[in-house]
């Protein structure tokens, strides 16, 4: 489903879905993900499967997530930079159209001939279906992928998550209850985007209030999944406070277990990106966009979600466990046209343009794919900043002693103490083991060695929503430190 690049304030986050959107950062860019819920290029965008990282001795765990990137649209939205293949809007559904199922076969041979990084493979805990709008490909062949995936890689997890990103307009009640009670998808990410005519207009988007009220319908009701997510995109072209507002009182009121907020970011090579200066009518001015950010956490946190991520809201309980695969730093698989796999420290990514997708998989057959050629290995600086940066989008934050384990005291000694001003400014938040705020004085203690490093101070986390506002420039202070 398109969307844009959830970049609160263009913060440096990745875009998530990663596995298609990361950019170094991304995985892709601090705060703006076109949230594709699926890292289309996720961490970073690197290259494949299953090799070794030569720097690390002690392997790292099998992945236990899987994206898989289905690129189908009806046609490209003004936002979005993602590989897609446009398919035109003359038919609700594209049952039989030879693209599709020329895609999934080519897909299949792809899973088919990845080697699995260990034969002591987990579970598969989640797998997300990103695009493009997987909604549009027919549900037997979601289907078919589900099984082969299984055959692949083993056992799935007994509560598995299977996400599907879906458009409005691209399903009624029967494709919905066979994608949900027949094929096992479990989640379900609606890409609203705006409730006003006006602006999906302006967006280029397929689908109008009509076909959004539709489907909020569908999946409210009996036919939908466990869980459900409702996308909005702030900042765009002419969207005033009142629009905004109209937003978050309509999604609100929809009640999904999940809402997705991401502040549009204008990418190159975009129809935006030839119209549109950012910080320029009738794009909002930064102050707009930041005031937009505050409307949203203020709004969505009253009516009970958490904010437990800088761009994601949910209800208890509903958080998207495959984007926190992303934000953890773990390994996963990507699968499909400009998906991205992170495997045991090396990263790797496919090609963006079908033919060149076409040749890729013939050599992965072939067994022409060697981990010197196509991997590009995540040095341990590139890890640390990794993990400062996914750890910051959230509110857990970064893990003082578990970062420790990993880069040594005095990389934590140093981050701390170049955060110092912004602990006492109140933009970033020391907790101890409880989850506590720490006082700057007992914070000072830590930095004057009064106690043993990380005893008071366990985490370090953004205050909501002021700390997110100004997450670029805090993260740069960390890049600062671990790259000098």
């Amino acid at each position: 489903m398109p969307r844009a690049t959830p970049a609160p304030l263009q913060l440096l986050f990745p875009p998530f879905s990663l596995p298609l959107k990361y950019k170094p950062h991304p995985i892709s860019n601090l705060t703006s993900v076109p949230v594709r819920s699926s890292i289309l290029c996720s961490p970073a965008v690197c290259r494949n499967s299953s090799t070794d990282s030569p720097h690390i001795t002690t392997p790292l765990p099998p992945p236990s997530s899987i994206y898989i990137h289905l690129p189908f649209c009806r046609r490209r939205c003004h936002y979005c930079d993602f590989p897609i293949i446009a398919l035109g809007s003359s038919s609700r559904h594209y049952d039989d159209d030879p693209r599709i199922n020329n895609y999934i076969r080519l897909l299949l041979r792809e899973i088919r001939a990845t080697k699995p990084y260990s034969s002591l493979q987990l579970p598969i805990k989640t797998i997300f279906f990103g695009g493009g709008t997987p909604s549009l490909v027919p549900p037997r062949l979601i289907a078919s992928l589900l099984d082969t995936i299984r055959t692949k890689f083993g056992e799935v997890a007994a509560d598995v998550e299977v996400s599907m990103e879906m458009d409005p307009g691209t399903f009624d009640a029967g494709r919905l209850e066979e994608m949900v009670g027949v094929v096992g998808v479990t989640r379900i990410s609606l890409g609203v985007q705006a409730f006003q005519d006006e602006l999906l207009r302006e967006c280029g988007r397929a689908h109008g209030r009509r076909e959004v009220d539709e489907a909020i319908e569908l999946v409210s009701s009996s036919h939908g999944p466990r869980s459900w997510s409702l996308d909005l995109i702030s900042s765009l072209p002419r969207q005033t406070e009142e629009m905004w507002e109209e937003s978050l009182r309509l999604a609100v009121s929809a009640g999904p277990q999940h809402v997705s907020v991401y502040d549009l970011q204008v990418e190159e090579g975009t129809k935006f990106a030839l119209l549109y200066t950012p910080g320029e009518f009738p794009l909002p001015a930064e102050a707009q966009s930041a005031n937009f950010y505050v409307m949203a956490s203020e709004t969505l946190k009253l009516a009970g979600y958490e904010h437990y991520e800088i761009s994601s809201y949910c209800k208890p309980g509903h958080e998207c466990r495959h984007n926190i695969t992303y934000w953890q730093n773990e390994p996963f698989y990507g699968f499909g046209l400009g998906s991205a796999s992170y495997i045991n420290g090396v990263r790797f990514s496919r090609p963006r343009r079908l033919k060149q997708y076409e040749e890729f998989v013939k050599d992965l057959e072939a067994g022409n794919m060697s981990a010197k050629s196509n991997a590009s290995i995540v040095e341990d600086k590139e890890m640390a900043m990794d993990v400062v940066m996914l750890s910051l989008r959230t509110a857990k934050g970064l893990d003082l002693k578990s970062f420790q384990r990993s880069f040594g005291e005095s990389v934590v000694l140093s981050l701390c103490r170049a955060w110092r001003p912004h602990v006492e400014s109140g933009h970033v938040v020391a907790l101890d083991e409880e989850r506590k705020a720490i006082s700057i004085g007992k914070f000072d203690l830590e930095l004057n060695g009064d106690c043993q490093l990380g005893r008071r101070v366990a985490f370090l986390r953004l205050s909501d929503p002021e700390g997110f506002l100004m997450s670029n420039e805090l993260i740069a202070v960390a890049f600062g430190v671990l790259s000098p």
